[in-house]
């Protein structure tokens, strides 16, 4: 399956996949909208590792504000736009390399 992915730093990436952290924030913006495979990047170093662990559906991407700071877990900051991501799930992590912004990758989930 070719899917669309994003990395993400620690503690961050293992955030999403427990369904903690619902919006992700980056200072650029995409009109895709759709399935999402979170990938925890390389760095710090974690069990996590390099590897896609879950997949999600970006709804939405809005401005960044105060109150999204909370599902952001992160404050407010110059030029931030909100990811809002929906149907989280965890998957058995998978090892692939990651890349800026979105970027296609060609996984076989379980």
């Amino acid at each position: 399956m070719i899917i669309k992915a994003i990395t993400v730093r620690h503690p961050y990436a293992q955030y999403i996949r427990d369904n903690l952290k619902k919006i992700e924030t980056r200072k650029w913006t995409t009109s895709y909208r759709g399935k999402l495979l979170i990938h925890c990047a390389k760095l710090p170093k974690c069990k996590y590792s390099g590897m896609a662990i879950a997949i999600c559906d970006l709804v939405d991407i809005k401005p960044m504000t105060k109150e999204h700071e909370k599902d952001a877990w992160c404050g407010l900051y110059d030029g931030a736009n909100s990811f809002f991501l929906e149907n989280i799930q965890p998957i058995e992590p998978v090892p692939i390399r990651g890349k800026l912004s979105l970027w296609n990758v060609e996984v076989e989930l379980k």
